[in-house]
């Protein structure tokens, strides 16, 4: 991949960047609390905005922190072009859990007791999942710029773990 390139972590970034600025740790708290949707790893959300600054999608400034001063990144026209330009661009098709799913077509391999038992601890995420969407409602009604975007997202996520449900209740009555 050229080190120029977008990624999709790289518009994640400018996203979540938006029209606040935001720092590396806000990135990861943002990303922990959005679980619910495909995430990088937490290095990438240090490391990205450092190269999108260097390639001109952003910039940064100290600013006070708690303890000490902390990086704050903003968008640049460069950066508000690039989400404009992406926009143009068609999404790529939804993705499902590619893990559950694989464990599913293991069922002949290793059993169906074992692959019974392994998808219902999904259960869990989900709950977890529900809980992280409820606690986001909370944040995005204090993001009067973005309340709607997010609580459609919302919607759809809290869909997509309803669908698993349904699927689990599926796994529980028909494997052994």
């Amino acid at each position: 991949m050229s080190r120029d390139r977008l990624t999709p972590t790289s518009y994640a970034v400018l996203v979540l960047v938006g029209r606040g600025g935001a720092g590396p740790h806000d990135l990861v708290r943002m990303m922990r609390q959005g679980k619910a949707y495909e995430s990088a790893a937490e290095s990438q959300y240090y490391a990205e905005p450092k190269r999108l600054e260097q390639l001109g999608y952003l910039r940064s400034k100290r600013v006070p922190g708690r303890t000490h001063d902390r990086t704050q990144y903003a968008l640049t026209k460069k950066g508000i072009d690039a989400l404009r330009a992406w926009m143009s661009e068609r999404p790529a098709h939804p993705r499902l859990g590619a893990d559950p799913i694989l464990r599913l077509l293991a069922a002949d391999l290793v059993g169906e007791k074992a692959v019974k038992e392994s998808l219902l601890s999904l259960r869990e995420d989900l709950t977890d999942l529900r809980e992280r969407l409820d606690t986001a409602d909370e944040i995005a009604a204090t993001l009067p710029h973005r309340e709607k975007y997010l609580r459609l997202n919302h919607r759809l996520a809290r869909r997509v773990i309803d669908a698993y449900e349904e699927w689990l209740d599926e796994i529980e009555r028909e494997l052994d």
